[in-house]
């Protein structure tokens, strides 16, 4: 080998380890991330588990699901929080704030979101009269509140995620805000209940935590189901913002704050699964309930119509491909006729 032949290879090298040292350096990078991670994800989880009195799967389900394989549903589920009722986590004896269905389909990579208004009048499993979906929570917790909602439709709740107020701005915060369409001008109270403290003008803007949470739960403004848009809105923004790659460095601080403030029967394996389909998500559809205003002694009520929830429960169900299998155990819970205002 003559030595311009040699002065070639040894150009080659030089060439070949310029590209394949960034490339390595990138991928310990990303391994010691995902290893950061899942330290992460670990803390997060043991604070944050806590699993369903039914077991693992839904009894509307022959067999565990897998979200890292099948489609499957989610029950977001905001809990009011107030000072004065706080318990463990701000959950025990709480009403939710908010309730959002979420069925996921791997396949088609897509999200379908329906916002349940806190007021529906509905049939909670184990007790005799019908009473607003808020106070499931209150009578018996998450599982009642999981069994409720599959009960309305009929359909599966696989996992549930519930936060409450701190955690939600903890979220929006490490985000550092998030984007929303503002349709009509909102005054509300803030996080310390301080009255008329936000005021949001229509259009488009990046929203603080603060701005998110008043957005979120403003019920002065229009209607349950109004209420119940802008609730969508804010999960579809902040899902959008977290599969941002700038966001992709927030993750192992968003994990840490909000493990004191949520809990999930998601386990640690179903949470780094969820991190790479997150990613892929390229369709989110928003679904509403429609319904009416109403009093029952004395009491406002939102009926829902019953066409409405089918349409829905089909949808859901057709996204998520469920045929229908299992039963659903309406007796778990202790009936009473009491009824929480």
């Amino acid at each position: 080998m003559d030595r311009q032949q040699m002065r070639k290879k040894k150009k080659k090298k030089r060439r070949i380890k310029f590209i394949v040292f960034p490339l390595i350096l990138i991928l310990l990078g990303t391994v010691g991330f995902g290893s950061y991670l899942t330290y992460k994800l670990a803390n997060a989880s043991s604070k944050a588990q806590e699993t369903l009195s039914r077991g693992e799967k839904s009894n509307l389900r022959l067999n565990a699901i897998d979200p890292g394989k099948d489609n499957f549903s989610v029950l977001i589920a905001g809990i009011d929080d107030s000072k004065h009722r706080k318990g463990k986590k701000g959950f025990e004896g709480n009403r939710t704030d908010a309730l959002i269905l979420a069925t996921f389909n791997r396949e088609q990579k897509s999200v379908k979101m329906v916002s349940i208004p806190r007021d529906s009048y509905v049939q909670i499993p184990g007790r005799i009269n019908k009473d607003k979906i808020t106070h499931a929570h209150a009578f018996g917790g998450i599982d009642l509140t999981v069994d409720t909602v599959e009960h309305l439709f009929n359909l599966p709740v696989d996992y549930y995620v519930r936060v409450n107020f701190d955690a939600f701005l903890q979220i929006v915060d490490t985000l550092g805000g998030v984007d929303v369409d503002v349709k009509k001008k909102i005054v509300e109270q803030d996080s310390q209940d301080r009255p008329k403290a936000i005021t949001i003008e229509p259009g488009k803007q990046r929203l603080n935590p603060e701005e998110a949470l008043a957005y979120a739960r403003t019920r002065h403004a229009d209607s349950d189901i109004m209420r119940g848009d802008r609730q969508k809105q804010i999960v579809e923004a902040i899902i959008k913002e977290s599969t941002q790659i700038k966001s992709i460095p927030k993750y192992g601080q968003l994990i840490e704050n909000i493990g004191d403030n949520m809990s999930t029967n998601f386990t640690l394996g179903n949470m780094i699964a969820l991190l790479k389909y997150a990613k892929s998500v390229n369709n989110i559809e928003s679904l509403s309930l429609k319904g009416n205003d109403s009093r029952i002694n004395n009491i406002y009520y939102y009926s829902l119509d019953d066409q409405s929830v089918l349409d829905i429960s089909n949808k859901l169900k057709e996204h998520l491909d469920y045929s229908g299998t299992g039963t659903t155990d309406t007796n778990s819970n202790s009936s009473t006729d009491s009824t929480a205002n």
